[in-house]
């Protein structure tokens, strides 16, 4: 019902930045949120960021300052903008939207070197 291509992910030194985006297809009006989790080796996957339909967002404290997210509604398109990148980022990021039930992405890489 509903389909998530995002891309963005890739290697960049600490301190850097990287924009992913995920674009939404199908079923869309059923979407309430919509955000990012990610997956570092060895760990549990966690949220980052998310954003509702209302423009209302939250962040994982490891990431809050450095991280940011928004939506463009005509695109069906959301955006996570990274700055300050550490190594401790490195992981694979899935978009996921949340509405009769949770869709995912693909997933992208993310690496940041020291």
């Amino acid at each position: 019902q509903v389909q998530l291509v995002e891309s963005g992910g890739g290697l960049v030194q600490a301190g850097g930045s990287l924009r992913h985006s995920c674009a939404a297809s199908g079923s869309i009006f059923s979407i309430n949120t919509m955000g990012w989790h990610r997956q570092a080796p060895g760990k549990q996957r966690e949220l980052v960021a998310a954003i509702s339909s209302g423009g209302s967002t939250s962040y994982a404290d490891s990431v809050k300052g450095r991280f940011t997210i928004s939506r463009d509604n005509a695109k069906n398109t959301v955006y996570l903008h990274m700055n300050s990148l550490k190594p401790e980022d490195t992981a694979v990021y899935y978009c996921t939207a949340l509405g009769l039930r949770r869709y995912w992405g693909q997933g992208t890489q993310v690496t940041v070197s020291s």
